[in-house]
């Protein structure tokens, strides 16, 4: 039997502000706070302009943001 396992969370940072951004699993995007203990806990809803460029980031950096996995 084949299991597909479903994204929950990717992880972007903008390069024009400089922030973390989530895409969650359901397409809306988060930016996260840079100073809190845990910023999913604390994000807000990000919209993108003109200027935004998302990098995706390694999956690896989700646990120290406590985004889930």
């Amino acid at each position: 039997m084949l299991s597909v396992r479903k994204t929950i969370a990717s992880l972007y940072v903008d390069r024009f502000t400089r922030q973390w951004i989530v895409r969650d699993g359901e397409g809306k995007l988060w930016i996260l706070p840079n100073e809190d203990e845990n910023p999913w806990d604390q994000r807000q809803p990000f919209y993108p302009t003109e200027e935004t460029e998302l990098e995706p980031v390694p999956g690896h950096y989700k646990h120290m943001l406590g985004l889930p996995a």
